[in-house]
C-alpha cells in the first residue's frame, strides 16, 4: 500500500514538473534545458529505486504468510538465483575468513546470450564466407564505389559539374544540333537565326563585346547582361544546355550570313595557354 502511494506521488510530481517547465518564456530556454536534464536524471534514479523496491519487496497474504512479488519471481527466473530457503543446499564448504560462497548456477540470460552469439557466428560465417549471400567488407566497399561512380555519372550528365570555370567547347554533331535547337528557340529573336545579329550583336565575326571563347560566352548566357536587355538564362537552361548553345554560337564564326550586323566590341584572341577550342 505504501509503495502504491509513493508511485502515485511520483506520478503527480512528474506531471507538476512538466507544467512548471511549460510556463517558462523563451529567454529561459537554456536554464530550462539544464533543469530538464536534471529532472530526467532524478526521475531515472527514483524510478530505478522504486523498481528495485518492487522487485525485492515481500508481501504477506491474509494468513500472514510472506511471499515474493511477481517482479521478484520474474527476477529469480531470469537470474536463476536460488530461493532464500534453499541457500543452505548450495552453500560451499570453503571458508574464506568467515565468508562462505553460494554455488549459484550461471544465470539463464547469460546462457541464452552465450549460445545466441555462437549461433549468430555460425550463421554469419556460412552466409558471408560459404554461401556468399552477404557482402563482406571488401565487397561492400566495391559496391559503394560503384554506386558513387553511378551517382557521379548522373551528376555529370545533368551538368552539375559544369560552370564558367570548367565548361569546355564540344564540337560533335549531337552537341551542335542540340545547341542549334536551343539557339533557334531562345536566341534567334535578338541575334538572328544565322547569328547575323539583330537587336543583339553579330556572332559570325571575331568581335565580342563581353569577351569570346567558351567560358565568356557561357558566363554571358548564364548571368545575362541586364543593362542591355539580355536576361539571365540560369533559371531556364541547365549547365549542359548552356554549354551546348555556347558551343553552337562558337561554331557560327566565319559563316558570313547575308545582312550581317556591323562588328561590335573588340577582336577576341584565345589565350595561348588555353588549349580549348573557341571562336566568336
Amino acid at each position: 500500500m505504501k509503495l502504491n502511494k509513493i508511485l502515485s506521488l511520483f506520478i503527480i510530481f512528474i506531471s507538476g514538473a512538466n507544467s512548471i517547465f511549460a510556463e517558462g518564456g523563451a529567454a529561459e530556454t537554456n536554464m530550462q534545458n539544464a533543469a530538464t536534464i536534471m529532472l530526467v536524471f532524478t526521475i531515472i534514479i527514483i524510478a530505478l529505486v522504486l523498481w528495485l523496491a518492487m522487485v525485492y519487496s515481500e508481501k504477506n497474504d491474509n494468513n500472514g504468510n510472506f511471499f515474493f512479488s511477481p517482479l521478484k519471481k520474474l527476477n529469480n527466473i531470469i537470474t536463476g538465483a536460488a530461493p532464500l530457503e534453499k541457500e543452505k543446499e548450495i552453500l560451499l564448504d570453503h571458508d574464506y575468513d568467515g565468508i562462505r560462497e553460494l554455488d549459484n548456477r550461471i544465470p539463464p540470460w547469460f546462457h541464452a546470450m552465450f549460445w545466441g552469439t555462437i549461433i549468430f557466428a555460425v550463421i554469419y560465417m556460412i552466409s558471408y564466407h560459404v554461401i556468399g549471400t552477404g557482402n563482406v567488407q571488401t565487397e561492400e566497399y566495391i559496391a559503394e564505389v560503384q554506386a558513387a561512380a553511378f551517382e557521379r555519372d548522373i551528376l555529370i550528365r545533368s551538368g552539375a559539374f559544369i560552370n564558367e570555370e570548367t565548361v569546355k567547347f564540344k564540337g560533335d554533331a549531337a552537341t551542335l544540333a542540340s545547341g542549334k535547337e536551343i539557339y533557334d528557340k531562345n536566341c534567334a529573336t535578338c541575334h538572328g537565326f544565322k547569328g547575323e545579329g539583330l537587336v543583339g550583336p553579330n556572332f559570325t565575326d571575331e568581335y565580342w563585346i563581353h569577351g569570346g571563347g567558351i567560358k565568356n560566352i557561357f558566363k554571358t548566357i548564364k548571368y545575362g547582361v541586364p543593362q542591355k536587355g539580355m536576361i539571365s538564362w540560369e533559371s531556364q537552361l541547365d549547365p549542359t544546355k548552356m554549354q551546348e548553345v555556347s558551343s553552337y554560337i562558337i561554331s557560327l564564326e566565319g559563316t558570313n550570313p547575308p545582312n550581317g550586323k556591323a562588328p561590335e566590341g573588340n577582336v577576341w584572341e584565345e589565350p595561348a595557354s588555353n588549349s580549348e577550342n573557341s571562336g566568336s
